[in-house]
């Protein structure tokens, strides 16, 4: 009996460890995949400086931003059941509804509040104003989940706004912008099932079929989702380095004024004024956002995900 007991406490002992040991390196992995901006910053800088070192993922475009967009919906399915998806309907109709109309109220009306208040050009308010008219997109699914908010509520708000896109994005921009947008219904429905739909069913369809599999790999599945959306991030930044280093020249800013004078100099220009405009825009729509689910009474995860699927 003695043996008996003992060799009980070693295997339990043996147990504790290897789940204690299996939790610490889940935790790297999860701190990991929640520094997406560091990932985002360095490779702003690499792309700056070094703009061919994306050239590689940029001209395989588009069709490289679609399978990585589509890569990253795939992790997103290895974490979630397709029965959780379609109970939201069922569940929580009005934190989707109430999400998708934030999307295309709260969004829109900054961008016209913003543009405004700064006296942006017509050209840069209309650009503005089309940002803020525009859905949100596979990134707000990815930011969601570092944040631990409502994952299949994010992505559900994401197909939905993305299919209202079609009608609200170009009514919206004409209406708030008295200018036009079309939008390609056909192709953007095409899309969104190739980008958003079919990676989550083919994930939730995984992690049915071979769930021991899936059990290995997911752990892995948001810092594959993280790494994969800043390669994004960095590549389209890289692409637009030469237009925005066009922006600094025409920035005249005198090397004999301070460094106070000289950041003063660059935020009075006209770009220091877009970039005021879109932080200015982001940050409202995620503290709106997020305000307004609290005061409707919505849970925390849920609220994460409304206000960060607003602001992107």
């Amino acid at each position: 009996m003695s043996k008996l007991r003992v060799n009980c406490v070693e295997e339990n002992s043996h147990s504790r460890l290897h789940v204690a040991a299996k939790s610490r390196w889940e935790e790297w992995i999860s701190t990991a995949a929640s520094l997406y901006s560091v990932y985002v910053t360095v490779g702003g800088v690499v792309a700056c400086l070094r703009p061919s070192t994306f050239s590689w993922f940029v001209n395989a475009g588009p069709t490289s931003y679609s399978l990585a967009l589509g890569f990253i919906m795939l992790a997103m399915g290895l974490t979630l059941e397709l029965k959780d998806l379609l109970n939201l309907f069922l569940q929580k109709p009005l934190s989707i509804l109430f999400g998708c109309v934030a999307q295309y109220t709260i969004m829109p009306a900054f961008g016209v509040i913003v543009s405004k208040y700064l006296a942006l050009p017509p050209s840069v308010s209309v650009g503005l104003i089309l940002l803020a008219c525009c859905p949100g997109g596979t990134a707000s699914n990815v930011v969601t989940l570092i944040a631990q908010g409502d994952v299949p509520l994010s992505v559900v708000m994401t197909l939905c706004t993305t299919l209202g896109a079609v009608v609200l994005t170009p009514l919206l921009t004409m209406i708030l912008a008295g200018t036009y947008v079309p939008v390609d219904a056909i192709k953007l429905s095409i899309i969104t099932l190739q980008v958003v739909v079919a990676p989550i069913l083919l994930g939730s369809y995984l992690q049915r079929k071979f769930p021991r599999a899936v059990k290995v790999v997911a752990p892995f599945a948001p810092l594959l989702a993280v790494l994969t959306s800043s390669l994004l991030a960095c590549s389209v930044f890289s692409e637009n380095v030469v237009r925005l280093r066009s922006s600094m020249v025409g920035l005249s800013v005198s090397s004999d004024l301070s460094l106070f004078n000289r950041v003063q100099a660059i935020f009075a220009s006209e770009f220091g004024a877009v970039v005021v405009a879109v932080l200015l825009l982001h940050f409202a729509g995620f503290f709106v956002g997020y305000l307004s689910a609290t005061l409707v009474g919505l849970a925390e995860p849920q609220r994460r995900a409304i206000s960060i699927e607003v602001r992107t």
